[in-house]
C-alpha cells in the first residue's frame, strides 16, 4: 500500500501540476486580453454553475470508492442515477436563467447561463471515470488526459479571447476542458457504462452518498454566497479582485492538498475496518502535508505583491491583500481536508453533514460583517471563519479515531513554527530598495534556505520521512 501511495501521489501530483501549470500560464495570458469585468460576470454566473455540479460530482463517487467491493454493477447503477440528475438540473438552470440575468440586471447572462450549464451531464460522466481512476488508483492514465485538455481547451480559449468574443473565451475554455478529459479517459479505461442496474446496489451507495452531496452542497452554497452577495453589493471588478486574490493560493490547495486527499481517501478505505491503521495513516498525513503546504501558503503570503505585479500587471494590484488573507487561510485548510478524508473514509458521512450545519451559521455571521464593512473585510472574516471551522473538524476524530486534540497540535505545530517564522523574515525583504523581480527571487531562496535549515536543525520527522522516501525512490 505504501508503494501504491506513493505511486498515486506522484503520478496525482504530476497531473495536478501540469494541468494546474498549463491553466495557470493560460489564465495569465487571458487576464491580460479579458478585463477584471470579464473574470467577474463568469464569477457570478459560476455561483449557480457550482451548485449545481455539486449534484452530478459529489457523494456517488465517493460512495463507489468507500465501497471495498463494488463492481462494474455498481459503477454502471451510480452513472445512470448521475446523468438522470445532470439533465434535471441543467433543465432546472435554463428555465431560471432569465430570472439569474434578471438579478444581476443584465439580460446577456440568460444564454451564457444555458450554454456554460451544458457542461453538466459531462462533469457526471466525468465524476464516475474519475472515482474509478481513484479506487483503482490508476492516477498515471489521468495523467495525460488532463494535461492535454487544459493545453488544447486553453489555447481555444486564447483565440476565442484574441478574436475579441470578450467572455465567450472562458465560457468555451470551461466546456472544451471538460470534453477533452472525459474523452481521453474513455479511451484510456477499462470501465466504460454498460447497460446494467440494480437498484439493491445502488441503494446502500446512495445511502452514503447523498450525506456526502448534502455536505458538498452547504459548503458549496455558503462559498457561492459569497460571490453572489459581492456581486450584488460591489462591482464585477471588485470582485475579480477578490477572486484573483483567491485564485493563487487555490493553486496551491488544489495541486498538493487535492493531491493528497485524492489518494487518500482510497488508500484510508482499504483499512476502514482497523481504526488504529486509519489513525497511524492520518497522522503521517497531517504531518507530512502541513509540512509541505504550510511553508508554501505563508511565502506567497509574503510574496503576493511581487506575484500580482510580475505575473498580472498592476492593473491586479488590488488584489494583493486578498491575496495575503486567503493564503494564511489556505495554509490551515489541509487540517481540515485530512481530517474530512478520514471521517468519510471510515463511512461516517454522518458526521461530515453534522459538522457542516454547526459550522455554517458561523459562517455566515462573519460573512455578513464582513460584507458590512468592505470587500477586503471579507476576505479577514473567511480567515476567521477557516481557523475556527478546521478546530470544529479536528474535533470529531478525538472519539472516532482516538486521535486527541493534543495530538494533533504536537502534529501541526512543527510546521506552522518554521512556516511563521520564514514568512517574518522573507515580508521583511520587501523593504529592500531593488527592482521587483530581483526581490521575488531573493524572497524565494531565502524562504527555502530558512525553512529547511530549522527543519534540519530541528530534526522534523516529516522532513527526515519526506527526504528518506524520495533518496529510496
Amino acid at each position: 500500500m505504501k508503494n501504491k501511495i506513493f505511486s498515486g501521489f506522484f503520478w496525482k501530483f504530476n497531473e495536478q501540476i501540469s494541468s494546474q501549470l498549463v491553466t495557470f500560464i493560460i489564465s495569465i495570458v487571458l487576464a491580460r486580453i479579458l478585463t477584471p469585468k470579464d473574470y467577474g460576470i463568469v464569477a457570478l454566473i459560476n455561483v449557480f454553475i457550482s451548485l449545481a455540479d455539486v449534484f452530478v460530482t459529489s457523494g456517488f463517487g465517493s460512495a463507489l470508492i468507500q465501497k471495498k467491493d463494488a463492481d462494474d454493477v455498481d459503477f454502471s447503477t451510480i452513472f445512470y442515477i448521475s446523468e438522470i440528475f445532470s439533465i434535471v438540473v441543467y433543465m432546472f438552470l435554463f428555465f431560471i436563467a432569465p430570472y439569474i440575468a434578471d438579478f444581476y440586471n443584465n439580460t446577456d447572462l440568460t444564454v451564457i447561463v444555458r450554454v456554460l450549464a451544458l457542461k453538466l451531464p459531462l462533469s457526471a460522466f466525468n465524476a464516475i471515470q474519475q472515482a474509478y481512476v481513484s479506487k483503482k488508483m490508476l492516477f498515471k492514465k489521468i495523467f495525460i488526459s488532463t494535461t492535454v485538455s487544459s493545453i488544447i481547451s486553453g489555447i481555444v480559449g486564447i483565440i476565442v479571447a484574441y478574436l475579441g468574443y470578450g467572455i465567450w473565451a472562458l465560457v468555451v475554455q470551461y466546456i472544451l476542458n471538460t470534453i477533452i478529459i472525459s474523452i481521453a479517459l474513455f479511451v484510456q479505461l477499462d470501465w466504460h457504462p454498460q447497460l446494467k442496474f440494480s437498484w439493491s446496489s445502488g441503494k446502500p451507495l446512495l445511502s452514503y452518498g447523498w450525506k456526502i452531496v448534502a455536505t458538498s452542497f452547504i459548503g458549496t452554497f455558503f462559498n457561492q454566497l459569497r460571490t453572489l452577495l459581492l456581486g450584488k453589493m460591489y462591482t464585477p471588478a471588485e470582485l475579480a479582485f477578490y477572486n484573483r486574490g483567491q485564485k493563487f493560493p487555490e493553486l496551491v490547495s488544489q495541486n498538493i492538498d487535492g493531491t493528497i486527499s485524492t489518494v487518500l481517501f482510497p488508500a484510508i478505505s482499504e483499512f476502514n475496518d482497523d481504526l488504529s491503521k486509519v489513525k497511524s495513516m492520518i497522522r503521517r498525513s497531517l504531518r507530512i502535508s502541513t509540512f509541505i503546504i504550510m511553508p508554501i501558503m505563508f511565502g506567497m503570503a509574503a510574496t503576493s505583491k511581487p506575484i500580482i505585479l510580475i505575473l498580472l500587471t498592476d492593473k491586479w494590484i488590488s488584489s494583493v491583500p486578498y491575496m495575503q488573507y486567503l493564503c494564511i487561510a489556505g495554509a490551515f485548510g489541509t487540517i481540515s481536508n485530512t481530517n474530512m478524508q478520514a471521517i468519510s473514509a471510515i463511512g461516517r458521512s454522518d458526521v461530515l453533514l453534522k459538522l457542516e450545519l454547526v459550522k455554517k451559521p458561523l459562517y455566515l455571521i462573519l460573512l455578513l460583517i464582513g460584507l458590512r464593512i468592505s470587500v477586503l473585510a471579507v476576505a479577514y472574516t473567511m480567515l476567521i471563519y477557516t481557523i475556527c471551522s478546521t478546530v470544529m473538524n479536528m474535533s470529531p476524530n478525538r472519539k472516532l479515531l482516538n486521535y486527541k486534540f493534543k495530538e494533533q497540535v504536537s502534529d501541526i505545530l512543527p510546521a506552522l513554527s518554521l512556516s511563521l517564522i520564514m514568512f517574518l523574515v522573507v515580508d521583511s525583504l520587501t523593504l529592500l530598495n531593488l527592482p521587483m523581480m530581483i526581490i521575488f527571487i531573493i524572497q524565494i531562496v531565502v524562504g527555502i534556505v530558512i525553512y529547511v535549515f530549522l527543519a534540519i536543525i530541528f530534526k522534523l520527522e516529516a522532513w527526515n520521512y519526506l527526504l528518506s522516501t524520495v533518496l529510496k525512490r
